[in-house]
């Protein structure tokens, strides 16, 4: 383990920590690479949503009615 990483506790269900143990013995990886690796790509995730809002905060807002109102007037709804 590297001396950079911090130490913490999590509660898992235990189903989800059985599983969780199942793929790291078959994937011959720790329960801490697993976990890392989930958190990092939800972060990621996260970051890329927000660029995306990022990228799209100048667009105008659309309300629901007239969304409905444009479906329906292209036959799409």
């Amino acid at each position: 383990m590297c001396a950079l990483t911090k130490r913490t506790t999590i509660y898992l269900d235990p189903a989800m920590h059985r599983a969780l143990q199942h793929k790291a013995l078959e994937t011959s990886r720790s329960l801490s690479d697993l976990v890392n690796d989930a958190v990092r790509n939800t972060l990621a995730e996260d970051a890329e949503d927000l660029a995306a809002f990022d990228e799209r905060v100048n667009e105008p807002l659309v309300t629901y009615e007239s969304l409905l109102k444009e479906l329906k007037a292209d036959g799409r709804l």
